[in-house]
């Protein structure tokens, strides 16, 4: 009898079992084909038998209403701890991620650089995607950037007009190449050379302009929106209004009354051996004090408001004091001359006379007596806060009474004389 040796046992075995291998892998491809079948027909059968599994879902329900309950209890509850296991796993994911990226910056930024070099036309469409939704926060952005280095962004300017001469050369070159945009140009600058011409003709300065950055012109606008979106803002400007007006009003009637004041307050600290403070200081901080406890509401003004309200009370006094000035001069020369008429105008002559023997050339009386008059005066009169230009103006009002005191309507003349402006 032939036994097989051991050596040819082992393909005969293998021989053996490759066909219930073969059997196996049929075998699991049909199960598989007749589940998707079965898959199939069940997909096909409730696509069109929606409203009947509907009308037997909802049956089901009613009749079994705690089953249904407890069912969508274990679900939802099952629903929930899935997510969360999902949740877990993103954010130990992300932990990891964000440790390794720690852990490893430069890998980081070589993937990044490299990806970004690999995909410029991705990076193009998606930079430009986003600009387009979020274009005034893009803007924004920028623009915030811009104003906190105002001297970077000079010094990047000043590059890039150095790198790019020719391209700002031809974009001149093309905007003047619109005959309107030229002939407008050429229509402002010659309207400015005519205001300069005007302004120096009338003996006035020149036109300032002061030169306004983007950054500058922002800041600008982003403090008078939060000036002008303020609620309470009529009611600030009614209690600044008024309170200004109360302090000038306190100023110009009792304006004397505080100054003895404040003289007798400084000689007290002087007494008790205290630095001196400026009388300025003592006469308007006691006004503010009493004006403010006259007013009904002032609880919107700042130390700001008060600052500005002196220093407009203190513009408006000067204005007056200088005008009482200015106006009592005139009066007091007027009536001097008409006292001293007879002196003064021999005193006139002779001055004449012996500028005419030095050679020089007459000089109207009127004029001579009326510089003599105010020569003779002005040491008299308060004038701390006149010019000389006022003192000039002064003698020509004083004059033109003179030469009107002989003709008729006198008053009208003299209520000129006493309002003429000066300065």
């Amino acid at each position: 009898m032939n036994v097989p040796s051991a050596e040819n046992a082992s393909p005969l075995k293998k021989l053996a079992d490759q066909p219930r291998a073969n059997n196996d892998s049929k075998d699991e491809a049909s199960q598989q084909a007749h589940l998707d079948r079965q898959a199939e027909k069940r997909r096909r059968w409730v696509e069109a038998n929606r409203d009947r599994l509907r009308d037997l879902n909802r049956r089901w329900r009613a009749e079994h209403l705690e089953r249904a309950r407890e069912i969508n209890r274990d679900s939802m509850r099952r629903a929930t701890l899935r997510k969360k296991r999902e949740s877990e796993v993103r954010a130990r994911g992300r932990e990891r991620a964000k440790r390794w990226r720690e852990e490893h910056p430069e890998q980081v930024r070589e993937y990044q650089r490299r990806w970004v070099e690999e995909n410029r036309g991705k990076v193009r469409e998606y930079y430009n995607r986003y600009y387009a939704k979020h274009r005034d926060e893009v803007n924004a952005r920028a623009a915030a950037r811009r104003d906190a280095d105002p001297e970077r962004t000079k010094q990047a300017r000043k590059q890039w007009a150095e790198r790019n001469k020719e391209r700002l050369a031809e974009s001149q070159r093309s905007r003047r190449a619109d005959p309107e945009t030229y002939q407008a140009e050429l229509a402002a600058n010659a309207a400015a050379r005519r205001l300069k011409r005007t302004l120096s003709r009338a003996g006035l300065p020149p036109k300032q302009v002061h030169p306004v950055t983007a950054a500058e012109r922002r800041a600008n606008e982003r403090e008078a929106d939060a000036y002008f979106g303020d609620h309470a803002l009529p009611e600030h400007l009614r209690q600044f209004t008024v309170f200004a007006e109360s302090l000038t009003e306190h100023m110009l009637k009792n304006g004397a009354r505080m100054r003895e004041f404040a003289g007798a307050y400084l000689a007290t600290r002087a007494r008790m051996g205290l630095a001196s403070v400026p009388v300025d200081n003592i006469v308007y901080a006691r006004a503010v004090e009493l004006v403010t406890e006259r007013l009904r509401r002032v609880d919107l003004l700042t130390s700001r408001d008060v600052a500005a309200a002196v220093r407009s009370t203190k513009a408006v006094v000067r204005r007056e004091e200088r005008q009482q000035q200015f106006d009592r001069l005139v009066k007091t020369v007027v009536a001097h001359v008409h006292r001293n008429s007879a002196r003064l105008g021999s005193n006139a002559e002779m001055e004449n006379r012996a500028g005419a023997q030095r050679g020089r050339p007459p000089v109207p009386l009127e004029s001579l007596v009326v510089r003599l008059a105010m020569q003779e005066v002005i040491e008299r009169v308060p004038t701390n806060r006149l010019t000389i230009e006022d003192a000039r103006n002064a003698a020509r009002a004083a004059k033109l009474h003179m030469v009107m005191s002989f003709e008729p309507h006198v008053g009208t003349a003299e209520y000129r004389i006493q309002r003429r402006p000066y300065g």
